[in-house]
């Protein structure tokens, strides 16, 4: 396929004899409105530019840093009959690849597009090969021996090349990003982009905007034009974390587009076609939500074609000794310390404990472990106390009157209930709302609006 070629020259007779030259190795478009060949740059893919330093009374290289904000990695050549040193370098450092000086000599321009070509093609692998190495190390610990663990392997495996919508579902901390950027590493669609939204990490208002995108002017605030998700994963996946927390209006909006495999930006009248997989995950229990009208029944059955399921990192222990030493290893090196090992105790401490925050937890604790830890050994007292002394649990089903747990006593509410479980387990986290959150296993939002209501009521 040829590469597409837009020449931006306000004298057209420069425009048709390029057109004309070019045209047997090029798809060539041309112009002689410099604001029209940013439209085109905006809306069509293009591998080179032939741009006038002047163009008319507006400047050259003004153009070339609006180029360069919509299509960073174009390759921009200025052509140029008034060339001088100073241009030339002020054209170079705005992200001119180079220039050439007219008249244009044909032969010296083609060299010069060939190695621009090259010149992109490179850097455009090298942004995916870091990008590649950064999921690669996103995805270091997700390790595991045990049989759940293998299922889930086993699963990706079977479902990375496939176009079906999955649903990942597990407890916080567990890994579901991690299955999430496994399929597409894995898959087919590696090589395209994979975009990610928290559903409960953007306001409401902006949440919209931010999944389809919007024109210049759409509402307050919007400067300029701004393509959403869906179109930035567009050919790759789109992941939507804790899509549980995603608000009933916004789910039907989703469907919509889920549906048609297009998607309309605030403020405009103009679809896009979208091959984008799709990807959630949930730390609630959605089947609940739907029967409790929480959430869309057919968004559901749309989300859930295959259903993955991670377990908590407290059903397959038999993982922790190897994640223990990836984490070990892996925080060690990056706080530029010496391999360390695990005292006798401190193992044991580690192998005993619950965590309610499962595999990130264990991640946060050994990284505060060796931060602290003076010698190659780490010992049980480098750890937090908390784990020390094994007592960060809520556990409703103990009945003794201790510090982890309280009595609940016959014909109390259920909204009762919530509030002193809430009220308890704040007031044993020390008001810290992430790990309280981790513990009642609800997202950071929903205690927020849940401690919202207990206030008003008292």
């Amino acid at each position: 396929m040829k590469l597409h070629v837009l020449v931006i020259d306000d004298e057209l007779a420069i425009c048709s004899a390029l057109t004309f030259a070019l045209e047997d190795s090029y798809q060539v478009t041309a112009t002689t409105d410099p604001d029209e060949g940013l439209r085109k740059i905006e809306n069509h893919p293009f591998d080179i530019v032939l741009l006038d330093l002047r163009i008319g009374n507006k400047s050259g290289l003004d153009i070339l840093q609006k180029i360069k904000q919509l299509a960073p990695n174009l390759a921009v050549i200025m052509m140029t009959a008034y060339s001088s040193i100073d241009t030339s370098i002020e054209a170079i450092k705005k992200g001119a690849y180079y220039y050439i000086e007219k008249p244009l000599n044909i032969e010296e321009l083609s060299l010069l597009m060939i190695r621009a070509t090259e010149f992109t093609q490179m850097t455009n692998q090298l942004e995916t090969l870091h990008e590649e190495l950064d999921k690669q190390r996103g995805s270091g610990n997700f390790l595991g021996n045990s049989r759940p663990m293998q299922r889930i392997f086993s699963m990706i495996e079977r479902v990375k090349d496939i176009d079906s919508s999955v649903l990942i579902t597990g407890e916080s901390g567990t890994g579901k990003e991690l299955v999430a950027r496994n399929i597409h590493t894995l898959g087919r669609r590696k090589n395209k982009p994979m975009q990610i939204v928290n559903c409960a990490a953007i306001p409401e208002m902006l949440l919209e905007s931010e999944l389809f995108g919007y024109e210049k002017g759409a509402f307050s605030g919007a400067t300029h034009r701004k393509d959403g998700k869906f179109v930035a994963a567009n050919g790759g996946i789109l992941f939507l974390d804790e899509i549980s927390e995603m608000p009933l209006p916004l789910q039907a909006k989703l469907l919509r587009v889920l549906q048609e495999r297009e998607v309309t930006p605030l403020g405009s009248n103009t679809k896009r076609s979208l091959d984008v997989r799709i990807i959630s995950a949930a730390n609630k229990n959605l089947e609940q939500m739907v029967m409790d009208g929480e959430f869309r029944e057919d968004l559901f059955f749309r989300l859930n074609v295959i259903p993955i399921s991670v377990p908590p990192l407290r059903e397959r222990k038999e993982d922790l000794p190897i994640l223990m030493d990836y984490y070990m290893k892996k925080h060690a090196s990056d706080m530029n310390q010496e391999d360390k090992t695990f005292s006798a105790a401190a193992r044991q401490i580690l192998l005993d404990y619950h965590y309610p925050g499962n595999v990130r937890e264990l991640g946060n604790i050994i990284e505060y472990a060796v931060a602290l830890s003076n010698s190659k050994c780490m010992e049980d007292t480098d750890l937090p106390q908390y784990v020390q002394e094994q007592k960060f649990v809520f556990r409703p089903d103990v009945l003794e009157d201790d510090h982890n747990s309280f009595r609940v006593p016959i014909g109390i509410s259920m909204k009762e209930i919530e509030e002193k479980v809430i009220t308890a387990t704040l007031h044993y986290c020390k008001n810290h709302r992430q790990k309280t959150a981790q513990v009642l296993k609800i997202s950071e939002r929903s205690l927020r609006d849940k401690i919202k209501l207990i206030s008003k009521n008292e």
